[in-house]
């Protein structure tokens, strides 16, 4: 394995295509600035270290066998990796991450999100010797709630939160905040529901005697968070806002919604939004990041940061809610 391995070099892979490019030894030598008799013996060396033959011996020409063909085939697509892995790590050392980890909570609008996404890999990079290109920085994407958005961050298992609520204290050390804006919660049910036929405003108690759709606080050492329940009242709680929104569409319990998440299913009859004497609920978003020394942010950090300073981003990842999903 280990003669296979030293033997499977960029330099072999690349005389092999040029051979079969050439079509004879003759002319890759002297493309290669060789002479024919080295390049046959380094092509015998490389088959007697795969134990095949690759190049059809009983042929003028320089015609590959099976085995040489699938050497090619698979030579080409090794060099091209190689060119991208050698443009990749010389864009990381112009300071773009490896990696950035975003985490986003379920209250913030996924087609937003989308967006941003499409904006980041839409930037052209420029390299010296290479075509501009996207940049590096894989995206990785995690979808939290409430108080899992600030445990993930706070443990370093991402590197951006987008929507946290709740107590930021919490992720305290590092992190830095910013608002991201305020959602009002507005109480919704299904038109077959019961409460949906009820007077308004419904006071607290009228609520409780009727299940409520909550969603899981993600968080897994962090207190968890639990909001709009009424004591006694029975829940049925949901893993995600697209899980809860389905559960009370289908009339399975009432509960608080963005209303910029319920306000076409509204319109369209699908859902009745009820007043109601309970103070007011309203979200104060924001995003935070891992800060470390001034300036020391990545490049990709440092574009989301600017895409999330602009106040129609904002707007957007609070109100596009039509249509996805996260």
């Amino acid at each position: 394995m280990t003669d296979r391995r030293n033997a499977l070099t960029p330099e072999a892979l690349t005389m092999i295509d040029l051979i079969a490019r050439t079509g004879s030894f003759a002319a890759a030598a002297r493309e290669l600035g060789k002479v024919p008799s080295a390049l046959t013996y380094s092509v015998r060396q490389l088959e007697d270290a795969l134990d095949v033959l690759l190049f059809d011996r009983s042929s003028r020409q320089a015609r590959l066998t099976a085995a040489g063909e699938e050497l090619l085939h698979e030579g080409r697509r090794l060099l091209l990796e190689i060119d991208a892995v050698a443009n990749r790590v010389k864009r990381i050392a112009t300071g773009w991450e490896t990696e950035l980890t975003i985490a986003v909570d379920a209250i913030v609008a996924p087609r937003a999100v989308f967006e941003l996404i499409e904006a980041f890999y839409a930037l052209r990079i420029a390299s010296r010797g290479a075509p501009d290109s996207a940049p590096p920085t894989r995206l990785k994407l995690r979808s939290e709630v409430l108080s899992g958005t600030w445990e993930v961050l706070a443990t370093g298992q991402a590197d951006l939160a987008i929507g946290g609520a709740g107590d930021p204290s919490q992720a305290s050390g590092g992190i830095q905040c910013e608002p991201l804006g305020e959602v009002e919660l507005v109480l919704a049910v299904a038109p077959h529901h019961p409460l949906a036929a009820l007077p308004e405003p419904l006071d607290g108690e009228t609520i409780a005697a009727h299940r409520i759709v909550a969603i899981a606080d993600s968080a897994r050492s962090f207190a968890p968070i639990t909001t709009g329940v009424q004591p006694g009242q029975d829940v049925l709680t949901m893993p995600s806002m697209a899980a809860k929104l389905e559960a009370q569409l289908r009339g399975l319990g009432c509960g608080f919604l963005p209303e910029p998440l319920v306000r076409r299913h509204a319109e369209a009859g699908r859902l009745v939004l009820k007043s109601t004497t309970l103070p007011r609920r309203a979200a104060p978003l924001r995003y935070a990041w891992r800060a470390g020394a001034p300036g020391s942010e990545g490049l990709a950090l440092q574009w989301w940061l600017r895409q999330l300073r602009s106040a129609a981003t904002r707007r957007a990842l609070l109100e596009q809610h039509a249509g996805l999903v996260l």
